[in-house]
């Protein structure tokens, strides 16, 4: 009828609800806007927060968006409160329109969360591209990780850091970020993942993960898909050389023999491809030192967090606790935790013979005892000692290869009160090495041997470290407590290079599109599938 006025969808914000509660969002959206609750046809969580200020009475804050038969009937008087109403913005993530110049298909180097978005959204536009991962497919890869925790014994190409899926797929799958993005691709990122296999609620929750359990089969499903549309992957294939001619990619070399003819190539590679940076760096593609962190793993009990951020030990429906701790050190350097894994796991993260690095895991549950982060200290190119591009992979490995000789290969771990005498030069509290009944253990994936942490670092990071750790105390009761295990060391937090590329995302050498974490443009899973979308885009173009 003529008359009829159209349902409408209205965004409310604020909405408070009670944590231990079930309650109705659709009763608690048509109370607020004072309609009944017939009225409402759909209510969509836009997001989803947790209030934790008067801690133990917990609230959840909900943006909603509320589809309602006749938005006219929405009083006046609502408006204005501290729940508002406004028409929802249901805009969504379009890839450009346009034809493709060219048949032939692009080379993307890596199948990180770099490389596999930039094949998926080329793979849904008919590009077919090829995907090239030195490492094996997750499901083989699964295996050489879980034989290498279990035995020690390293496969250099299939690991932690390589392999399909990156080194975000032995992780806790965070898929937060602090990407500015007004084009939607961060919700396309996440619908993404939906799609092939996460759960929906990471569409809305501040602090989304998958967890490393999902996310490999999310990966697996995602590759099944590009090959179904099209593209290939080739695994156990690494790029050993790239072919440049006027200036331009004309092609790239696989495990020194195979030729693959191409104008286009996304590299994708990861931020521990070191030996694909050399490369590089060889062939005279600009590329310059950049700042990164180091720093140690540090555990707690799950229930010491759960308690200093909820109130309770017990975190019921909320589950695990995660925090976010930052500082400024007397000598400028600035230390923060990174990468908190709830309820989860210490990983040797070794991706190198004869150097030992580290990482944090979490399932899906985050059901572990233990909580762990990386505390780390921001580290610049004055640190690495000279001024060539890759004096910062030469600075990770310094520090790898002193975690190696203390360990013997396993990840060596000390005590935060002995480790903080040590810096000080004071007497430690305790004999923590001998692991006494009181103390609670490490949780961790592949075997650990108790040392002498101190000589990892350079001095002036081990002191920043100690500020921010009794800094971090402050901040949550307990976070310096002396019992608090440190796992050495935490060398790859982001890349330690930057691959330069222009507005049109590509390198000086035409055709190269440096992409993704490893190159120096992202800094986590979803900010690297973001960039993977843009460079897929700029691809298209081929501008």
């Amino acid at each position: 009828m003529s008359g009829e006025t159209k349902a409408a969808t209205l965004r409310l914000h604020q909405v408070r609800v009670l944590a231990d509660r079930n309650v109705s969002l659709l009763k608690k959206a048509a109370g607020i806007l004072g309609i009944p609750a017939g009225d409402i046809t759909n209510v969509k969580i836009v997001r989803q927060s947790v209030d934790a200020r008067k801690k133990p009475v917990i609230y959840y804050i909900y943006t909603l968006d509320v589809t309602v038969k006749n938005p006219d009937r929405v009083p006046e008087r609502f408006k204005g409160k501290e729940n508002t109403e406004a028409y929802a913005n249901t805009e969504e993530y379009r890839f450009p329109d346009g034809e493709r110049g060219t048949c032939e298909s692009p080379v993307i180097i890596g199948t990180g969360p770099a490389g596999l978005f930039c094949g998926y959204f080329l793979a849904l536009k008919g590009l077919k591209p090829i995907l090239l991962e030195r490492g094996k497919c997750v499901e083989e890869r699964k295996l050489d990780v879980e034989r290498f925790w279990r035995t020690g014994l390293l496969d250099p190409s299939s690991n932690v850091q390589f392999g399909e899926g990156g080194a975000g797929t032995f992780s806790d799958g965070k898929l937060n970020t602090l990407v500015k993005d007004s084009g939607g691709r961060n919700l396309a990122v996440l619908k993404t993942f939906v799609r092939f296999g996460a759960k929906e609620s990471i569409c809305y929750e501040a602090k989304p993960h998958i967890g490393t359990d999902v996310l490999g089969g999310v990966v697996a499903n995602m590759r099944k898909e590009i090959i179904r549309l099209g593209g290939t992957v080739c695994f156990s294939s690494c790029v050993t050389d790239i072919h440049i001619q006027d200036g331009k990619v004309c092609g790239v070399t696989v495990n020194g023999e195979r030729h693959i003819k191409c104008s286009q190539v996304v590299l994708a590679c990861g931020h521990s491809a070191r030996d694909t940076f050399s490369m590089l760096c060889e062939k005279g593609v600009p590329m310059e030192a950049k700042a990164f962190a180091v720093g140690f793993r540090v555990e707690h009990p799950q229930a010491m967090i759960n308690l200093e951020q909820y109130g309770r030990e017990d975190p019921a429906s909320l589950g695990a606790a995660s925090y976010k701790v930052t500082a400024g050190a007397s000598n400028g350097r600035s230390v923060y935790s990174f990468c908190m894994c709830p309820g989860g796991y210490v990983v040797n993260a070794s991706s190198e013979e004869g150097r030992t690095a580290v990482n944090g895991m979490s399932y899906s549950g985050r059901s572990g005892k233990n909580a762990n982060s990386a505390v780390i200290v921001s580290v610049t190119p004055d640190d690495f000692g000279s001024t060539h591009p890759l004096a910062g992979v030469s600075f990770q490995r310094r520090l790898e290869e002193r975690a190696y000789e203390l360990g013997k290969g396993k990840i060596p771990m000390q005590r935060y009160g002995d480790f903080r005498g040590r810096i000080l030069g004071e007497k430690g509290r305790g004999a923590y090495v001998n692991e006494p009944d009181s103390l609670f253990l490490p949780q961790c994936k592949g075997d650990y041997v108790w040392t002498d942490l101190s000589h990892i670092l350079p001095e002036e990071c081990n002191r920043a470290f100690v500020e921010g750790m009794d800094a971090f105390g402050r901040q949550i009761k307990g976070f310096d407590r002396p019992d608090a295990i440190l796992s050495g060391v935490e060398s790859r937090t982001s890349s330690p290079v930057r691959i330069k590329r222009d507005k049109y995302f590509q390198s000086e050498v035409r055709g190269l599109y440096p992409c993704g974490e490893g190159a120096g443009y992202a800094g986590g899973i979803t900010s690297a599938a973001m960039d993977g979308i843009r460079v897929a885009e700029a691809v298209f173009k081929g501008e």
